[in-house]
């Protein structure tokens, strides 16, 4: 019914709107972000930016995520090599929700089926910028799961503390004091 819909507001405003997905610069695409929601702006901005130095890459806008469009998601990505599904938040044991829907409507069990990669990106409301997004996206192929702008060495070093001897106060505030951020610099 969504199509349906489209379809008539288009032809009665003369412009798109809504819909299940929306390519944007896809069609030669090696590699395609998966994105929804407000981070699609930034995901665009770096996919023109990466164009202009030659990268093949676009992104998938998903517009409707429930029901979930799988047909439609399949024929968007059946040319891309690779896919990065920008998650904005972790669905533990399954990496993200978009990347589980994604898997599922992409795999066929055929060799050609492209490569899907769950990046989790602005955790806690942190910003996803152009910046981070070109450096990963340029990184060339990524682990299934991955996050933007973590600092694992400051996570694996509270791990390591919390194994050893829990130390008062919350994760975070120690993770500030390893990094030398005092309680007078953060409120």
């Amino acid at each position: 019914m969504i199509p349906a819909v489209q379809a008539g507001f288009a032809a009665g405003f003369g412009r798109d709107s809504g819909g299940l997905v929306r390519p944007y610069r896809t069609e030669d695409a090696e590699v395609i972000v998966v994105a929804l929601g407000s981070v699609l702006g930034t995901v665009k901005d770096t996919v023109d930016e990466l164009r202009a130095d030659g990268m093949k890459i676009g992104v998938l806008c998903i517009t409707t995520f429930r029901p979930f469009p799988a047909a439609a998601v399949r024929a968007a990505l059946a040319g891309a090599r690779r896919v990065v599904v920008l998650e904005r938040a972790l669905a533990p044991g399954s990496d993200g929700i978009v990347t589980a829907d994604v898997r599922a409507a992409t795999s066929t069990g055929a060799a050609k089926d492209p490569a899907i990669a769950a990046v989790i990106a602005g955790l806690g409301g942190r910003a996803v910028t152009t910046r981070s997004l070109r450096g990963l996206l340029q990184a060339g192929d990524l682990p299934p799961l991955s996050f933007l702008d973590l600092n694992a060495g400051l996570v694996e070093a509270e791990v390591t503390r919390i194994r050893a001897a829990r130390r008062s106060g919350p994760s975070a505030e120690n993770m500030l004091r390893d990094l030398g951020v005092t309680a007078s610099r953060i409120g």
